[in-house]
């Protein structure tokens, strides 16, 4: 079967514009959208699938719609929901810092979902964290792994939050994943790591596998930063 290019919906279209627009500085927060009529115009739609897109920023938390007034842009940063984060990264338009925000993060939930993994479903992540010894030393296949591995920790932990989270970044996981894995430093630490786990599993120690999680996510973002400043030289 052919591989179709779908084109891009008008209100996509729209809604990436706006977002673009937003995050280049055009429309700061605090500024004020143009009127309607003009903003249609502007985009080359139809004022209704205008609307249809700043409905959708609204309900992200980009912008907030008056009625009879001008529409407001929002501090996202501040004001704004997952969906912000998911609308970032589907769109490509992340900031320079966003990767190592984003592994902060990780340093401050991975740790917790994986004890509780341990304290709430061990044996879903055995037969995984056996997988780990077969993987070949390859940067994508090292990349699917991880964030398979993760995945599955969060649904394993019992709060599907975690999940709903870690859900808004899969289609970038992968693309950063494969640039850290890259290096085979970087595949010996998760190596080394899966193996751990596995035995923090086999032993249901909670307490182990926390440890051994904080430790590697604080080698992740220590080893992405050297690189970092390596290219940046």
């Amino acid at each position: 079967m052919p591989e179709w290019n779908t084109p891009q919906k008008p209100a996509d279209y729209a809604e990436e514009s706006l977002i673009t627009a937003i995050l280049n500085g055009d429309y700061p927060p605090g500024t004020v959208l143009p009127g309607e009529r003009d903003l249609a115009a502007q985009l080359g739609l139809t004022r209704p699938t205008l609307r249809e897109a700043l409905q959708r920023l609204a309900r992200d938390g980009w912008v907030t719609i008056r009625q009879g007034k001008p529409t407001l842009v929002k501090d996202f940063w501040r004001e704004g929901g997952l969906n912000v984060l998911s609308s970032l990264v589907r769109y490509r338009h992340v900031p320079n810092d966003f990767v190592p925000r984003l592994l902060e993060v990780r340093l401050a939930m991975a740790p917790a979902y994986t004890a509780a993994a341990v304290r709430h479903d061990p044996q879903s992540m055995l037969a995984h964290l056996q997988n780990a010894v077969a993987l070949e030393e390859d940067a994508s296949a090292f990349a699917r792994y991880d964030w398979q591995l993760h995945h599955l920790l969060t649904v394993a932990s019992g709060n599907p939050i975690y999940t709903l989270i870690l859900n808004g970044f899969a289609s970038f996981y992968e693309a950063m994943a494969c640039q850290y894995f890259a290096r085979s430093e970087a595949r010996g630490f998760s190596r080394q790591f899966y193996t751990d786990l596995y035995t923090a599993f086999v032993n249901g120690d909670a307490a182990n596998a926390e440890d051994i999680t904080r430790r590697v996510m604080e080698k992740s973002i220590a080893h992405w930063q050297a690189v970092a400043d390596l290219e940046s030289r």
